[in-house]
C-alpha cells in the first residue's frame, strides 16, 4: 500500500476556512488522473472517488473508497480516501495544505482535477462563501458585511507520496 496527500496551496485574501464542499447530502467528488503501478498504464479518462461510498475489494473481506480494473493487465486496484478536517487560512497563504490523504494498492495518483464546490467564510465577517469553483485557478467575490472584495487566488494542486 502507497499513501499519497493532495495539497492545495493558495492565497486567500479576506477570506479563511478554505475548505472542499463535502457532505453526505452532497459529497465532494475528488477527480484524479490515475495509472495503474503493474503495468503502468495510464487510465484514459479521468476518475471520481467520494469518501461516502465505499464498493467490495474482490476476493477480500475488505472495501475501498474506489475500485479500479486495469483495461490492460486485468490486475484489481483499490483506493481509500479520508479528508484531514484541515482547511486553507491566510496564515497558511503560500503554503501547502493537506486536504485528503489516499490509500492507494496498486494505483498512482498523478492529478488532481477540481471540479467540485469549496466553502469559507469572511475573515472578518459573518458571510458564507459556498459553491466555490476553483477550476479555473482563481476566485473572487464581494463580501457585503465586509465592504470589500475577497479572493482566492494563485492556486495550485500537489500530490505527494508519503
Amino acid at each position: 500500500m502507497v499513501k499519497f496527500a493532495l495539497k492545495i496551496t493558495a492565497e486567500l485574501a479576506g477570506v479563511t476556512g478554505l475548505h472542499p464542499q463535502d457532505t453526505p447530502e452532497s459529497p465532494f467528488e475528488y477527480t484524479f488522473t490515475i495509472e495503474c503501478t503493474k503495468c503502468r498504464e495510464v487510465h484514459a479518462k479521468p476518475v471520481t472517488i467520494n469518501r461516502f461510498e465505499t464498493h467490495e475489494i474482490s476476493g477480500s473481506r475488505g472495501e475501498a473508497s474506489f475500485v479500479f480494473r486495469c483495461k490492460s493487465c486485468k490486475s484489481e486496484h483499490s483506493a481509500a480516501i479520508e479528508p484531514t478536517g484541515t482547511v486553507c487560512t491566510p496564515d497558511t497563504n503560500g503554503k501547502p495544505v493537506t486536504i485528503l490523504t489516499i490509500d492507494a494498492r496498486g494505483l498512482d495518483f498523478n492529478e488532481f482535477i477540481p471540479d467540485g464546490f469549496f466553502a469559507c467564510e469572511g475573515e472578518d465577517s459573518p458571510t458564507k462563501f459556498t459553491e466555490i469553483d476553483l477550476s479555473e485557478g482563481e476566485w473572487y467575490d464581494y463580501d457585503d458585511n465586509a465592504g470589500e472584495e475577497v479572493s482566492v487566488t494563485e492556486i495550485s494542486w500537489s500530490i505527494v507520496r508519503l
